[in-house]
């Protein structure tokens, strides 16, 4: 639940607080929300100031930066990555900002393909002609080297820092290095399509649980486990997906994964699974619409009425919500069922 003035003064109306107790719990929760990722002007400006700094070594770099050379791309790549460490002490140790510290500290970590890709290009690693920037447009093996290193540079920064923001580079990575694995494993090139649509998919499901693992484990209100879930959710999703079925039995087992997801995304309270899943079953809704029942008259109709149906089964469930979720949360294990309570 969202709490914001408006609750506040309710509680005021009905004497649960006085006034001067209300504009002090409310000072006190701002000055607290400080330090959590919100969509406020200020967390605005910080994830965008990072994102520029982090695409403008990354995604955005030109092909200009080829003339520096492997050494020169290297020496670049410390020196910003000292300057990142610098920051993100200075933010962390004397400024009391932990998300421009995440940010700085997440700015390191995306700097390490670079350095490593500098060092590949001096030693000879790869071939005339090769650039950086193919790193976030194709798919190549010889990726892996960088990727290994940046998934060790960000387990590092995570462990010093803590900072939950440093997870993202690491998702990205996890989801890069998903998609360069399959050239590697395929040995036939005409199978490489069919393995990467396995990869994606069995990748995805690794990531989404350790992303379980990582929330189960997690005991601070420090959210670690959104980006593992966003591009595990991303690359299951993709996968499963792409997966074209002529059977009408796998397009349905496709519909209730869709399904699983909404119902996970609601038990979770993690919107990435319902948006994915809605998607999903609106595909197999279309399926149906425009070839199993293109000429049905009935279709809309059972449609609507299943629509109806569910919208009721919301109503049952508000007036035993109580009930029902004490007699569920009961049968779960308790990590579990504290997962479940705190996500509330």
């Amino acid at each position: 639940m969202n709490l914001d003035r408006e609750h506040l003064q309710d509680a005021v109306q009905q004497g649960l607080l006085s006034e001067q107790q209300a504009v002090r719990l409310w000072q006190f929760l701002s000055d607290r929300g400080q330090d959590t990722p919100s969509f406020r002007f200020t967390h605005i400006l910080y994830y965008l100031g990072g994102m520029l700094a982090i695409g403008a070594m990354s995604l955005f770099m030109t092909l200009g930066w080829e003339r520096f050379g492997g050494w020169g791309l290297f020496a670049i790549a410390v020196t910003y990555a000292g300057a990142g460490l610098w920051l993100t002490e200075y933010f962390l140790n004397r400024r009391g900002l932990p998300i421009p510290a995440g940010i700085t500290a997440a700015f390191v970590v995306a700097l390490t393909p670079l350095a490593v890709y500098g060092l590949q290009i001096a030693l000879g690693w790869w071939p005339e002609g090769a650039v950086f920037r193919s790193y976030h447009t194709r798919i190549d093996w010889r990726w892996l080297f960088m990727e290994f290193a940046t998934l060790a540079s960000g387990v590092i920064m995570l462990w010093r820092y803590r900072l939950p923001f440093l997870v993202m580079p690491v998702a990205v990575t996890l989801w890069y290095m998903s998609m360069d694995l399959t050239p590697f494993l395929a040995g036939d090139a005409g199978m490489v399509w069919e393995l990467r649509k396995l990869v994606s998919l069995w990748f995805g499901l690794l990531m989404v649980l350790l992303a379980f693992w990582v929330d189960i484990r997690t005991r601070s209100a420090k959210d670690y486990a959104f980006w593992l879930y966003l591009f595990g959710a991303t690359a299951f999703w993709g996968g499963l997906s792409m997966m074209n079925s002529d059977s009408e039995l796998g397009k349905f087992l496709y519909l209730c994964i869709n399904l699983v997801m909404i119902m996970v995304g609601a038990v979770l309270s993690r919107r990435v699974f319902a948006v994915f899943g809605g998607l999903g079953a609106a595909g197999y809704l279309g399926h149906l619409a425009y070839d199993v029942f293109e000429d049905s008259v009935l279709f809309p109709f059972a449609l609507t009425a299943i629509g109806l149906g569910v919208i009721y089964a919301g109503i049952v469930w508000q007036r035993h919500e109580a009930t029902i979720t004490h007699a569920l949360r009961g049968l779960l294990p308790a990590p579990l069922a504290a997962l479940i309570e705190r996500r509330h």
